[in-house]
């Protein structure tokens, strides 16, 4: 099985349903065999330029070990799913299980202003 990042951010009309989504997405992936290394909600966030004439999205990551069967179900669910904006489907060389750069950067911030006030 090959190692994938896979990044979609979501309308934020629909950030309610993100948690369904996220789970609907981990039971493909753990039904064809696979195992999620690390998944990461990174909330509702602006984007650098509208989408759609929308402004934020909510942004999900998962670093998954799977076949190329679950990656290709996910991504045609992407493809005719309205409330996915954007996606992306990285190969990676081995498991990612480290926190990304977002989320510590977003946790960093959070200290800092606590610190502040």
């Amino acid at each position: 099985m090959r190692h994938y990042e896979i990044v979609f951010l979501v309308h934020p009309d629909q950030s309610d349903q993100v948690p369904a989504m996220i789970e609907k997405y981990k039971g493909i992936i753990t039904s064809e065999g696979g195992a999620i290394h690390r998944e990461e909600d990174w909330g509702r966030r602006m984007l650098t330029y509208p989408i759609n004439k929308v402004l934020k999205a909510h942004y999900v990551l998962l670093n998954v070990e799977c076949n190329q069967k679950a990656i290709d179900e996910i991504s045609s669910i992407f493809k005719f799913n309205d409330a996915i904006l954007r996606n992306l489907i990285l190969k990676k060389e081995n498991a990612v299980t480290s926190e990304s750069a977002m989320l510590t950067n977003k946790e960093n911030v959070e200290k800092s202003a606590e610190n502040y006030y």
